[in-house]
């Protein structure tokens, strides 16, 4: 398929707010997609390109010049130059990518160049969304929506969920499960004010609820097949080269094959929490890992089992997904959990917690199944702050003090056409540390910038703090925060996982702030 039929779709689309239009028009494309390129038009119909990380820079982009007079590159032909482009490495890569892109960008039509510019630096903003995408899938391949959505949350990705979809049909896809050593999508929770919510929501009148501490750390999921193990991150990244301590934990357990979900984290000598940076940075070190292992050791807590010697268990309710965790994972590498339908009890549960710098606690039903992808009901987190996942689309140069350093942020939530929302900006919070790394890392993920502001790819996302949300005709999104302040930054999450504007929009009408 020639690039320029994704790249008109895309622009259609763009042009559309219509869901019902978008999703007829890129299921009209997949129809007509060959198959071995069903899964690079997904990609690029979703905004991303296949290879995550291909080392390209707006400055890269920028230099390049030319134009070809008539479209001829295929799906194909683009999918392998940047498959080159991100495996170009050592001395002179550079120069490599740079040449590489340029014979890329000189076989492309101007149209081609702009959509191939906003690929590689995340800006394709055309509102098709997981969700829009699935709904395409579903149409293009005449199958069961319900049934696409489920194998792309077993699968974990959907550019092969789509090929298997459209060459398969229904057959295909119910044969997506879970499979030992490929990651799931991360179950999720919802939000409430405080302990005593919580446990009304989940445990209903007067039922039971578990509480388990939320663990100030990196969610991880465990999979071991044999002798094989692999360690995942929340956003599905092979991080096992970097965690023996983990590697190590899994392999002493008494199991043929197990997949666990849990938390990776760094505790000091008394048990407690360690700064999250601290963890952040072990887990996304590639480098020196037996010395940062003697200085940052990692400690694994899980919190549910997803399948235990061939027997999938997804499906079945969460007591007896703990029964099964409890038979064979010891209790110092489980998540403290208390089961209770006492508020007094529930409460001071949260208060330990706190007091041993954790995040807070997250309350479970004793019932639900193990919705992976989703945020749903049986799970609800509760912490002691308000706060929320913003995306870093901009910053400022500081002055005074910080003259020569990126300081002040613009935050933005996410919003139902694939952008964000800006909700306003804030410098309170951060550290001299802090500034020296934003400023370095920012000037990486630049798209442009102007006298004093640097805009930036959408992909970092940053825990504020906040007091309130307030009206604000300032904002796009009619809405601000109040005397927002930085927590920290999150690489273990993505851009797709911040929080949505009609969130903030609910704070804002219900005149506080979630837990």
């Amino acid at each position: 398929m020639l690039l320029a039929d994704v790249v008109e779709v895309s622009r259609a689309v763009a042009a559309t707010a219509a869901r019902s239009v978008k999703v007829r028009l890129i299921a009209d494309l997949l129809r007509s997609t060959p198959v071995d390129e069903i899964p690079i038009a997904v990609s690029y119909l979703s905004g991303e390109l296949r290879q995550r990380r291909t080392g390209v820079g707006w400055a890269t982009l920028r230099g390049l010049t030319g134009a070809a007079p008539v479209a001829a590159l295929t799906l194909t032909d683009v999918d392998a130059a940047f498959a080159r482009v991100s495996e170009a490495a050592g001395t002179g890569s550079q120069a490599r990518r740079a040449a590489e892109l340029q014979q890329l960008f000189g076989a492309a039509t101007e149209p081609e160049q702009q959509f191939l510019v906003a690929l590689a630096i995340g800006e394709l903003r055309q509102g098709a969304l997981d969700g829009v995408m699935v709904d395409a899938i579903a149409k293009a391949s005449d199958v069961p929506l319900a049934l696409v959505r489920q194998a792309f949350m077993l699968r974990g990705a959907l550019p092969p969920v789509a090929a298997v979809a459209l060459a398969e049909g229904e057959q295909g896809l119910a044969r997506i499960g879970l499979e030992v050593g490929r990651p799931v999508q991360p179950m999720l929770a919802q939000s409430a004010p405080s302990v005593v919510e919580a446990l009304a929501k989940v445990g209903g009148n007067g039922g039971c609820a578990a509480l388990e501490w939320k663990l100030d750390g990196i969610r991880v999921q465990l999979h071991r097949d044999g002798e094989r193990i692999s360690v995942f991150t929340r956003t599905l990244d092979d991080i096992t080269a970097r965690v023996p301590e983990l590697v190590e934990a899994v392999a002493a357990l008494d199991v043929r094959d197990v997949v666990l979900d849990g938390e990776a984290i760094a505790l000091d000598v008394n048990g407690r929490a360690r700064p999250f940076q601290e963890t952040a940075a072990r887990t996304s070190s590639r480098l020196a890992v037996e010395t940062l292992r003697a200085q940052v050791p990692l400690t694994v807590f899980a919190f549910d089992v997803l399948q235990l010697d061939g027997r999938p268990l997804l499906a079945a309710p969460a007591h007896e997904r703990q029964r099964e965790l409890e038979r064979v994972v010891p209790e110092s590498m489980r998540v403290p959990r208390l089961v209770t339908d006492d508020p007094a009890a529930a409460t001071e549960f949260f208060a330990e917690a706190i007091a041993r710098g954790h995040e807070g606690v997250v309350v479970k039903s004793l019932d639900a199944p193990y919705e992976a992808g989703r945020r749903g009901a049986g799970w609800v987190k509760v912490k002691p702050r308000h706060t929320l996942d913003l995306v870093v689309l901009a910053v400022e140069w500081g002055h005074g003090r910080r003259r020569g350093l990126l300081s002040n942020l613009h935050l933005g939530a996410r919003d139902d056409a694939g952008g964000f929302v800006m909700l306003g900006k804030t410098f309170k919070g951060l550290t001299d540390e802090m500034l020296a790394w934003q400023t370095a890392e920012f000037l990486k993920l630049a798209t442009h910038r102007d006298a004093y502001t640097v805009y930036l790819k959408p992909e970092l996302v940053v825990e504020i703090a906040f007091d309130g949300v307030q009206a604000s005709p300032r904002y796009p999104g009619g809405v601000a925060l109040r005397f927002a302040r930085v927590l920290r930054y999150r690489p273990d999450k993505r851009a797709a996982d911040a929080d949505h504007i009609d969130a903030v929009r609910a704070i804002h009408a219900g005149g506080r702030a979630p837990g």
